[in-house]
């Protein structure tokens, strides 16, 4: 095998590491995120559990956005004030705590 090969399957090896872990820290931002508002929401037991795998679900078909979107919908049908800022607010943050402990893993 040549140099470039080896170099080649290195690279690929690297790009399948980094999107999995990209992978792993978004699903855990946002089933985090997911907590926060369905704590804010009050729900409880399965209500709790369904609605942070409702969030992760979204995220992973369609976007942080439509996640946010869905999030400030709940929030106004059940006449929470919350801003699309303090959401994203509560997403970066929970990012770098994320990004922090991943980091930290073996």
């Amino acid at each position: 095998m040549t140099t470039f090969n080896q170099r080649e399957q290195a690279f690929e090896r690297k790009f399948v590491l980094d999107e999995e872990a990209k992978f792993k820290s978004e699903m855990l931002c946002m089933s985090e995120l997911g907590k926060w508002a369905a704590a804010k929401l009050g729900l409880s037991g399965s209500s709790y559990d369904a609605y942070t795998a409702e969030l992760r679900k979204e995220d992973i078909i369609g976007n942080e956005a439509a996640v946010i979107e869905k999030i400030r919908g709940d929030f106004l049908a059940q006449h929470i004030r919350c801003t699309e800022a303090e959401i994203r607010e509560f997403i970066a943050a929970e990012r770098m705590k994320v990004e922090d402990r991943l980091s930290k893993q073996p």
